[in-house]
């Protein structure tokens, strides 16, 4: 939990920087347990306008759980911790909790239909969520796995989606604040 507190404020003094000097359409990309970082950073940090999220759950403990790239993290725990009891202890690090400070900033949702590492369920799971909460969110499902992703061609339609969402967030949110910044004059 510390290292996952102290990316996020790393993060937040990055974005503090770039507003300091003079950016205002800012995002956030987060990848895999990243994706996870950038939620919080997004709920955290009002100067974030849009966040694309690449991999996606709503529990931090799950990922560790069930994914087979963090088999080793579970099994290091040696069934002394049930998965109930991490997620309860993981809580303030797990995007589930945040969803309701994301309403007033653009959202990409992009996971991967054979995803091993991240588990399709709880990626499905965390879209749900958005949904019924009617949180504005764009989705986008890749079909690979997680790792195939970063392969050909899949790195380029997810850093196609990725960068287009950005690029369309982010410039409407500059309009946005040009026409509120007229509005006030």
């Amino acid at each position: 939990m510390q290292i996952c507190r102290q990316a996020v404020l790393d993060a937040r003094r990055a974005i503090a920087w770039l507003a300091r000097q003079g950016y205002v359409r800012i995002g956030i990309l987060g990848t895999s347990l990243g994706s996870c970082l950038s939620l919080l950073t997004t709920a955290h940090e009002p100067l974030v306008r849009a966040q694309a999220l690449n991999h996606i759950s709503p529990y931090f403990a799950d990922v560790v759980w069930r994914g087979i790239s963090t088999r080793h993290v579970r099994e290091g725990l040696g069934g002394s911790i049930e998965l109930d009891l991490l997620r309860a202890l993981w809580k303030p690090i797990s995007p589930r909790w945040y969803l309701e400070r994301l309403r007033d900033r653009r959202t990409l949702l992009v996971y991967a239909r054979y995803d091993l590492t991240f588990p399709v369920d709880l990626s499905e799971d965390l879209v749900r969520e958005f949904r019924e909460r009617q949180i504005p969110h764009d989705v986008v499902t890749l079909r690979c796995g997680h790792y195939s992703t970063g392969k050909t061609p899949f790195k380029f339609v997810d850093g196609w989606e990725l960068t287009r969402f950005l690029q369309r967030a982010l410039a409407t949110s500059h309009l946005t604040s040009i026409s509120a910044a007229r509005s006030r004059r």
